[in-house]
Formats: C-alpha cells, structure tokens, sequence
C-alpha cells in the first residue's frame, strides 16, 4: 500500500543549507522505504489511490537521533506508569530505586525508554548496549542504531540540549528507509510545538492524541 504524508513544508535534508524544501510536499512511502518527495499536488495527481495521511501545518523532517541511548536506557530506569512516581528517567537503574536490576525488569524498562523517545520525533538511538535485555529491546524497537559512546548522561528529546541540524538523523531520499517525524510549528523552532508523528520503516508508532 501507498501512503502519501502531507505536510505544510517538508525538509528531506535540514543539515544541507542548499538543500531544497516543499512548501505543501508530502513523502510518498510504499512498505518501508521511501517513494518519493516533493509537492503534495503533483505526488497526489500522480498515485491517486495512494493513502494520505494529512499533518496540517506540521514541518515534516528525518527523525532524530538520541546519542544518549546507552545512559538512558542502561544506567537510567523508566517507571511503569503503575508505579505512580512519573515518567521521567531515574538515574542509577532499577538499583536507584532500591528494586533488583535483572535482565528482565532492565529489558521492561528499556522498551518503556524507548516508546518515550518516539513521541519526540527519536527514530534512532546510540549504544552500544551491554546488557543483552536491551540489546533486545533496541533491536525489536526497529530503531537504528548509530555507533557512538552514548554514555553521556542526556535526555530522552534530544532537541533540549542540541540544535536541530545536530539531531537530526539522515534525509529523506527515494530509496532509503522511510524514517521521519512531524513536528507542530513553533515561534522557537520544532522542539516548541512538539512532535506530531513519529514513523520509523514506514508504520506510524507515535501519533500525538
């Protein structure tokens, strides 16, 4: 199946200042992969039994890279939503919490810090992973997974700390893995309105309610 994403403007390449944009484009993706990019109306006219899935004034760019994954998702805990103490990282691990660090409460968690990231536009994340639970989990999760130390403490919107010429992951280019999130407009850049939609191998994994 087709499914054409549409956006106010689209950015395929935001590190690159030459180049170009689309002011009411829209990615056409076909499976995991990228089909197309450019304006809605021609990509609409062209493949008009394509599904559309409209994001309204959203800025639609590659997703973005969390270089902190190694900290975040091994040396942090992410609470069950049960456990009634937040969502925001604990450092220390399950052990920050007094609790056992087994490699099936570190997998939980994991799983837990990666659902999170999507919903801030995270499409890949750095290791690498020493704990085989994780490991798992970052593999199941689909998301990629770039060398890097990624043992810096961070957080889980890598746009709180970094531009977003710096977070941002790839581009979008007819072929390669149809990886990307939409952003709300905001007076301050992306990270101000907050993420819309994350899509990581073509299916859309965070939708904002």
């Amino acid at each position: 199946m087709l499914t054409l994403h549409r956006a106010a403007r689209v950015l395929p390449d935001p590190a690159d200042p030459t180049a170009p944009s689309y002011a009411d484009g829209a990615v056409l993706v076909r499976g995991e992969l990228i089909a197309a990019v450019g304006p809605y109306d021609g990509l609409a006219a062209e493949h008009p039994a394509a599904r559309v899935r409209d994001w309204g004034d959203g800025l639609l760019t590659p997703g973005l890279r969390n270089p902190y994954g190694r900290w975040l998702l091994e040396r942090a805990y992410h609470p069950d939503p049960r456990e009634g103490i937040g969502d925001e990282p604990v450092p220390g691990g399950p052990q920050g919490l007094g609790g056992p660090a087994d490699e099936a409460r570190c997998g939980a968690s994991a799983r837990r810090g990666l659902q999170r990231m999507l919903g801030f536009g995270v499409t890949a994340v750095a290791g690498p992973f020493e704990r085989a639970s994780v490991r798992t989990a970052v593999a199941r999760s689909g998301l990629g997974v770039p060398g890097g130390a990624g043992a810096e403490e961070g957080p889980l919107d890598p746009l709180a700390v970094l531009p977003f010429v710096e977070a941002v992951h790839g581009r979008l280019g007819v072929g390669g893995r149809a990886d990307f999130a939409v952003f709300a407009p905001g007076a301050d850049g992306p990270r101000a309105g907050g993420c819309l939609a994350t899509v990581l191998a073509g299916r859309l994994v965070f939708r904002r309610r």
